[in-house]
């Protein structure tokens, strides 16, 4: 019976130890996106400014090099 007793506490004794990280890691991390909110901002800002230029339309040796790929694709699997 002592087995289990000490079984038993070296249980909750883990469970509590992973309970108390979790509450440190979910503080810190609140405390952290407490802190970083502000470069959050500026990050989205230099994202929105830097706006991506659309595509060129493909041209026509895109498209022929493309049929070729697909042409050794299918060749392979034969």
């Amino acid at each position: 019976m002592t087995l289990f007793f000490d079984g038993l506490k070296l249980m909750v004794l883990g469970m509590g130890a992973v309970f108390a990280f979790l509450l440190v890691m979910i503080v810190l991390m609140s405390l952290m996106s407490k802190v970083l909110a502000p470069f959050a901002r500026r990050m989205e800002e230099a994202a929105k400014a830097k706006q991506v230029a659309p595509k060129a339309p493909a041209s026509a040796a895109d498209a022929e090099l493309a049929a070729v790929a697909v042409a050794a694709v299918k060749a392979s699997l034969k």
